[in-house]
């Protein structure tokens, strides 16, 4: 009975050993196409620029306390790069409508429409990915990761 409970359990370590190393496959590849995706925004930037224009692109206009939370960078990084999206006419500032004392960062519609283009060669890179895929197992791995994510877990 023992050694039934040790070979399940040597057999859920291997499936768990597995899953990680499928995840740093995933983190790595996701992190190469992230960057790849920043040079294609703007070659001159850093990478980290790009979280930004990102965050502002799925938001909306905001702080920099909210970008400095939402890309895990401290303040004075937001500050820096905002700077040079600003220099390069991605990013613009304005008064916050509710505070006077607060500033608003938005996209210009030269960042807006680069950023576009930008996230379409990502778009395309999964796409590649997932096209042969018959419905069934697209929704299947979609039911998978959302679980994974902490949400809306049916089994």
């Amino acid at each position: 009975m023992e050694n039934k409970i040790h070979d399940q359990n040597s057999a859920r370590v291997q499936l768990e050993l597995n899953l990680g190393e499928q995840l740093n496959v995933l983190i790595s590849a996701s992190h190469a196409l992230n960057v790849r995706t920043a040079a294609l925004f703007d070659p001159a930037l850093q990478p980290a620029a790009f979280l930004i224009v990102r965050c502002l692109l799925s938001y909306g206009p905001a702080s920099a306390t909210f970008l400095a939370e939402s890309t895990a960078m401290d303040r004075s990084s937001v500050t820096r790069l905002v700077t040079q999206l600003k220099r390069m006419n991605y990013v613009k500032s304005e008064t916050h409508p509710e505070d006077r004392r607060g500033v608003l960062i938005s996209l210009t519609a030269s960042g807006r429409e680069k950023a576009l283009d930008a996230l379409k060669e990502k778009e395309n890179e999964f796409y590649k990915r997932i096209s042969t895929w018959e419905d069934c197992k697209l929704e299947a791995f979609i039911g998978m990761l959302k679980c994974f994510n902490g949400q809306d877990c049916q089994d």
